[in-house]
C-alpha cells in the first residue's frame, strides 16, 4: 500500500474516531453543530497516549468501536440508503443482514488505520450552512494532516426521536454513502441480482486516488 492510501485509511479512520466522541443519546435541544464540536474537544483526550497500547490491544478497540458506533450510527438508515433501489425487493431477513454486515465491514477495515491516524488539527468550522430541515443536518468540519493540507469534511445527521445521528460522511468532496451505493449496484449486477452472494461478498472500497483529487456532492 503506497504513501497516499495509508494517509487516507489514516485519514478516515479518524473521522470514525471522531464519531466515538459523539454523545450516546444527544438531545435535540443541543444543535447538531453542538454535537460534533463536542466530539471533536473529546477527541484529543480519548486518543492521546493510548496508539502504542491499542496497537498493541487491536480487538479492544475494535469493541470500543462497534459499541460506540452503534449508538450514534443508523446502521439501519445507512444500509438502506447503500442498497438504493434495490432494498424495496429486499427481504426483511436481507435488509437486516446488511445493515450487520455493512457495519461490521467499517469496524474491521477502520480499526486498523485508527491507531496510525496522525494528524495537526481538527476543527469545526464557525460558519454552518442554516439547517434547512428539522430532522436533518450538516456540520462541516476541517481535517489538517500534519503535511499541512486540508481536507474538508461534512458530517450529515438525522434526528432519529430524541437523537442526532450521524447517517453519511463527505470527505475532500467524494460522498462516501454515495460511494458505496454505486459499489452495492455494480455487485448486484455482476451477481445477477442475487442478494445473498452480495451481502456475503460485500467487501466495500475507498478510491483513495478520487478522495485524494476532490470531487464533487
Amino acid at each position: 500500500m503506497n504513501h497516499v492510501s495509508l494517509t487516507f485509511r489514516s485519514l478516515l479512520a479518524g473521522l470514525v474516531l471522531a464519531l466515538l466522541a459523539l454523545p450516546a443519546a444527544a438531545a435535540p435541544e443541543r444543535t447538531p453543530e453542538e454535537v460534533i464540536r463536542l466530539s471533536v474537544e473529546t477527541l484529543t483526550a480519548e486518543i492521546e497516549g493510548r496508539r502504542d497500547y491499542f496497537a498493541d490491544n487491536i480487538d479492544e478497540l475494535k469493541g470500543l468501536v462497534d459499541d460506540s458506533l452503534d449508538d450514534i450510527a443508523d446502521f439501519r438508515y445507512i444500509g438502506a440508503s447503500v442498497m438504493g433501489r434495490y432494498f424495496q425487493n429486499a427481504t426483511p431477513q436481507q435488509r437486516s443482514r446488511f445493515a450487520d454486515t455493512f457495519r461490521k465491514t467499517l469496524i474491521d477495515t477502520y480499526t486498523k488505520g485508527l491507531v496510525t491516524f496522525d494528524y495537526r488539527e481538527l476543527r469545526v468550522l464557525d460558519n454552518q450552512r442554516p439547517q434547512r430541515h428539522e430532522d436533518q443536518a450538516s456540520v462541516d468540519m476541517e481535517v489538517v494532516a500534519t503535511s499541512g493540507q486540508v481536507y474538508p469534511v461534512s458530517y450529515s445527521l438525522r434526528l432519529n426521536g430524541n437523537e442526532w445521528r450521524v447517517v453519511n460522511v463527505i470527505v475532500n468532496g467524494i460522498n462516501l454513502g454515495l460511494t458505496f451505493r454505486n459499489q452495492f449496484d455494480q455487485a448486484m449486477r455482476d451477481k445477477g441480482r442475487d442478494y445473498d452472494a452480495v451481502i456475503d461478498g460485500w467487501a466495500p472500497e475507498l478510491a483513495v486516488e478520487e478522495l485524494e483529487e476532490g470531487g464533487s456532492e
